[in-house]
């Protein structure tokens, strides 16, 4: 099911107005300002269809990412979601940490995937890059994060030259991580 903002209400024949009454009747369901669904739509992440409305280039990063890869027991208080550095911040609702990483390595490890129970995408960052990250971004995130999630990653066979090819090219990631991958190996 499409979420919808009033400004697309017209498009299905109906004003803004008529939306918001819907929405009060229980037809639709307000998931942030500005973003409805069908009250019979599946069940989906709210906070996932939020960042991907609020923000098309919005990608799963840091914690969340290696929580959605099975790398990491953390539990992360909010959804991190990246940004290009130099994009404006949206204001939201849910509970997202946003991050603005380089214009130059953004699309680095990153795909695309389908939000379950909506017909929206998100981006979503490799194991390889979410372990680069969390090396580099360690003084933030705590230092076992990374390196938890990079013997987890190893025990379930990854191989550490992808890892290495994809370090090389962020900034602060090679040297933390080659001394890890020698401590564990």
């Amino acid at each position: 099911m499409e979420t919808l903002r009033p400004k697309d209400a017209q498009d299905l024949g109906m004003s803004k107005s008529s939306l918001y009454r819907a929405t009060q009747s229980g037809q639709y369901e307000r998931i942030a300002r500005g973003i409805y669904r069908p009250a019979d739509a599946p069940a989906a992440d709210w906070d996932w269809i939020e960042a991907a409305t609020r923000r098309p280039d919005a990608t799963i990063c840091l914690t969340s990412a290696l929580a959605f890869h099975d790398l990491t027991d953390a539990i992360p208080d909010a959804l991190d979601v990246a940004i290009p550095r130099g994009a404006r911040i949206p204001a939201t609702e849910a509970a997202i940490n946003w991050h603005l990483f380089a214009k130059t390595t953004f699309d680095l490890g990153r795909t695309e995937i389908p939000i379950p129970g909506s017909d929206l995408h998100i981006g979503l960052y490799s194991p390889e890059r979410c372990i680069a990250d969390a090396f580099r971004l360690r003084g933030d995130l705590g230092y076992e994060l990374g390196r938890d999630a990079l013997r987890e990653w190893i025990r379930r066979g990854g191989k550490p030259a992808e890892l290495m090819a994809t370090a090389a090219r962020l900034p602060r990631a090679k040297g933390p991580i080659l001394q890890a991958l020698e401590m564990l190996t």
